[in-house]
């Protein structure tokens, strides 16, 4: 199964050099890794989307927090994430197809952000579910190019659910 671990640690030089060793000394595969600076400059948010099973999982979390560097890790896997990725795509634009493209591109909120005499460039910002459906059904239109950007998370914050109170008062 997939999880994406969030990962806050300080952030200097050699920190992704020994996240990444961790991971292939011990044969885990990264199938996505983004890294950037949060609120905070001295720390960076590391978010890695790796598979396995939960026993799996554990020991690549316990052995993360025994990096030097590692402040917090936490498997934001599932509904209390929100995810998302971009991605660039490239595809051929024919003249017949360029209406699809367009339909296609305003169907997933994706924009056309190059165009040349034989292609469009579209960007798309999505989850999982919404990058996989955009790229099959342009698929069928030609593919010549197509970058991901990696999976970006964070984690929900508790929901306020008003059917948890009886009456609530406004003072006005």
């Amino acid at each position: 199964m997939k999880h994406t671990l969030s990962v806050l640690v300080q952030n200097e030089a050699g920190v992704l050099s020994r996240i990444a060793g961790l991971f292939s000394g011990r044969g885990f595969n990264i199938e996505s890794l983004t890294v950037a600076p949060t609120q905070d400059q001295a720390f960076s948010r590391v978010t890695i989307v790796t598979t396995g099973d939960d026993g799996v999982i554990e020991q690549i979390c316990k052995q993360l927090n025994r990096l030097v560097n590692t402040l917090k890790v936490v498997d934001i896997t599932g509904e209390n994430s929100i995810e998302r990725e971009l991605i660039l795509i490239k595809v051929n634009a024919k003249d017949e197809a360029r209406s699809e493209i367009l339909r296609i591109a305003e169907i997933f909120d994706a924009k056309i952000v190059d165009v040349s005499v034989k292609t469009y460039t579209i960007e798309a910002m999505g989850d999982d579910t919404k990058i996989k459906s955009l790229i099959e059904l342009l698929r069928p239109l030609g593919i010549r190019e197509l970058v991901r950007s990696g999976k970006v998370a964070i984690s929900r914050e508790m929901q306020f659910n008003v059917n948890n109170y009886n009456s609530v008062s406004v003072a006005g």
